[in-house]
This record gives structure tokens, sequence and C-alpha cells, in this order.
């Protein structure tokens, strides 16, 4: 009864707070959080929850953002005004759902699938508030093959990154509907765009959402294009991780340069080898059990508070798998 009791004081101060949070955080401060990459400096704690949804809460109040407005809606968060002056604010709306959905609601439905929707919803306004984007895709959604060839001409790296971050993980839970609905055709050419404007974004995270994006698809057959295909999945990965013998191992892959020894400071990047290569294709377990205790011996330091805190997280429960095929 105790504990019930201190479980549910629990909860009600945490609401209380966060609602503090959102009522009383200011815009400038809310983007104090973003370091000069834009990477979000909060801990995987309550408390960093609680400082996220303040900033999610800021960010909306400086676009004037209200109840009124179905984040939930495409075309209603499209048509709404923002100042062009405020693109950025956008972005960093868009960066800052996926984190809410990625680091806090795995799990949790429909919060994650909701959050992970408006995150995209803002992104997809973000490109659409460029004229030259908007000038060629024409009516909001009414054409894949428009919205790629816009795309193809777009330099707002932040808005391409994080409405494919979010669209993709839209996209997973129900991967087949994707497909069917061309997600893959237009989040691929998003990410690829990213690359060719600078490969290094959020520690190399196009590679990192290409790999997992091959790895993780359903398997279809060779005769639909957007299937399984671990030897891309890996062509992708070899740019971020330093496995030379598995990376012997890819066929006819793109050339991407040599591998950057600062990939290995965000841990995700071989979290996600791990979790969409060596996993999914099985027969590795001997090297992903070396790559995930590799990951949990190295501090999780300043730089990356949130993602290497959550990768030492999930890389000791993928161990715990892993472990069970030695």
């Amino acid at each position: 009864m105790r504990k019930a009791f201190y479980l549910a004081a629990l909860a009600v101060a945490l609401m209380s707070l966060s609602m503090f949070a959102q009522e009383t955080m200011e815009l400038d401060t809310a983007l104090s959080f973003f370091d000069e990459n834009s990477t979000i400096q909060i801990q995987y704690s309550d408390e960093g929850r609680l400082q996220l949804e303040g900033i999610i809460a800021a960010l909306r109040g400086a676009l004037g953002v209200t109840g009124d407005l179905d984040e939930l809606d495409e075309f209603g968060v499209n048509a709404f005004y923002v100042a062009p002056e405020n693109k950025d604010i956008v972005n960093k709306l868009s960066q800052c759902y996926y984190t809410l959905a990625d680091a806090f609601l795995e799990g949790v439905e429909p919060n994650e699938l909701n959050t992970y929707k408006k995150g995209k919803h803002w992104g997809l306004k973000s490109l659409r508030m460029d004229p030259g984007f908007a000038a060629i895709e024409g009516d909001a959604g009414s054409s894949p093959s428009r919205f790629i060839e816009a795309v193809g001409q777009e330099t707002d790296i932040a808005a391409l990154y994080w409405g494919a971050a979010n669209w993709l993980r839209e996209a997973q839970f129900n991967k087949l509907a994707a497909v069917a609905g061309k997600v893959p055709d237009q989040t691929e050419v998003m990410s690829l765009r990213c690359i060719a404007l600078d490969d290094t974004y959020t520690s190399y995270g196009s590679y990192r959402a290409l790999g997992a994006f091959w790895g993780g698809l359903p398997r279809l057959g060779i005769l639909v294009h957007y299937s399984k295909n671990f030897n891309k999945s890996l062509g992708y990965f070899c740019k971020i991780v330093d496995e030379p013998g598995i990376c012997a191992e890819c066929t006819d892959c793109p050339d991407f340069g040599p591998f950057d020894p600062a990939a290995d400071e965000y841990f995700e990047n071989r979290l996600f080898f791990v979790e969409f290569y060596l996993m999914e294709k099985g027969g590795f377990w001997e090297e992903a059990k070396r790559i995930l205790d590799g990951v949990l011996a190295e501090p999780i330091g300043d730089k990356y508070p949130l993602y290497n805190a959550i990768a030492h997280e999930k890389a000791a429960a993928f161990l715990d798998e892993v472990e069970k095929h030695l």
C-alpha cells in the first residue's frame, strides 16, 4: 500500500513538473539545450524527459501553435502559417518530437506513433516552406515522384533528415503499407540527399538510417526492389563501423570513403550495426558480442549524454539475447 501511494505521488509530482516546465520555459532557454551541432543536451532520465517536453512547448509557443491545430493532420500543419525566419524552429520541433518518441515513448501506444507523425509533419512542413521545393512538388502529398524531384534540389539538411527520420519510424508500425505507399522511395532519396549535402550530419546519421532501412525491411522477394537487402545494409554500415573483416564480405558496395574514428563516439552507430545487420542476418553472434562488450566498456561521456546512455541500456539487453546463441 505504501509503495502504491509513493508511485501515485511520484506520478502526480512528475505531471506537475511537466506542466510547470511547459508553461514556464522561454524560447532562449529551450534553444540553449542545442549545442553547436544541434545535438540536444539532456540526460536519459525523468528530468531529461521533462526538459524535452518543456523545449517542445517553448518551440510550439514560438510558432504560435495552439490546441486548435491538429498536428496529426499533415495538411493542417502544412497550411499553418509560419514566418520564414522561423524555419529553424520548425526543424528543431521535428527533431524534438523524434527524440521524445525514440528516447522516452518506445512501446507506449498510441503516443509513440503519434509523436513520430507530428515530427514527420513538421519536417515536411519545413521542406514545403522552401518556395523552390513547393514549386516543384505542387500540391502537398499529391505525387511521390514530384516530391522526389523536389528533394533533389533541397539544401535544408535538418528538414530532410528529421522529416525522413520521423517518417521511417512511423513506417515501421506497418511496413507493408509503407512499401505499398512508396514511403521507402521518398525517405531513401531524402537520406541520400543528406549524404550529398553533409554526410557527417548527426554523426553520419543517414548511413545509420539507410543501413537500418535495408536490414529492417520485410522479405518480399528478389523481384521487389524494396525488400530486405543485407548487402546494401552492410554497404552503408561499413562507413560508420570499423569492421574490415565483416565489410570485406560486401560485394558491389559503393565507395563511401574511409571509416572516420569519430563515428565510434556515437554508440548508436555500432548498436544499429548489431541490431539491423549482425542479429538480423544471424551467424555473427561472436562478433555481435564483441561489439556490444566494447560499447558497454566505454563511458557515456558528455558529448552525447542522451543517446549514448540509451545505447548502453539497449546494448545490455541485446547482449542477453546474443549470448543465448553462443
